[in-house]
C-alpha cells in the first residue's frame, strides 16, 4: 500500500467514506503471541479476535494523512462512477467498509497496543528507514 500511495496509485474514490482499521505489525505479533499463550489446545478451541488498532478512520481522512507521513504528494481524487469502472467490487473498501473493534482482544487477551491509533502507526513510518 505505501508503494501505491509513495506513486500516486491509491487514490481516494469518491467522498472516502469507507472506513478502515490498521493495525502495526509489531501490535499485531503482540496480540498472536498472546493468543497462542492463551490456547488451550482443545478441540474446538477457536477464539476469533480482531486485531486492529483503537480508532477505525474514513479514507479520507488517513488516506491523505499516510501520504503526508510517507512524504508523497496528496492522493489523486476520482469520482465514485471512475472507481466503479477501474476497481470493480473492490470499491467497496474504499466506499463502504465499516472497520472493526478490537475490545474483544484487549478485554479476553489483556492486549494493548504500542501504536493504539492509525496516526501513531504513521508517524512511525516517517521515523523508519525506507
Amino acid at each position: 500500500m505505501v508503494a501505491a500511495v509513495r506513486k500516486r496509485q491509491y487514490p481516494l474514490i469518491g467522498d472516502g467514506r469507507g472506513i478502515m482499521s490498521f493495525i502495526h505489525l509489531h501490535d499485531a505479533a503482540a496480540a498472536t503471541v498472546l493468543a497462542l499463550e492463551g490456547a488451550d489446545g482443545g478441540a474446538g478451541s477457536t477464539a476469533i479476535y480482531n486485531v486492529t488498532d483503537d480508532e477505525p478512520a474514513p479514507v479520507r481522512d488517513w488516506l491523505p494523512a499516510l501520504a503526508a507521513a510517507i512524504g508523497a504528494k496528496p492522493p489523486r481524487h476520482f469520482p465514485e462512477w471512475v472507481g466503479r469502472l477501474v476497481m470493480g467490487p473492490g470499491l467497496t473498501m474504499m466506499t463502504e467498509a465499516r472497520g472493526a473493534s478490537n475490545a474483544r482482544a484487549k478485554k479476553e487477551l489483556g492486549w494493548s497496543l504500542r501504536y493504539p491509533t492509525w496516526r501513531a502507526g504513521f508517524a512511525s513510518i516517517g521515523s523508519s528507514p525506507r
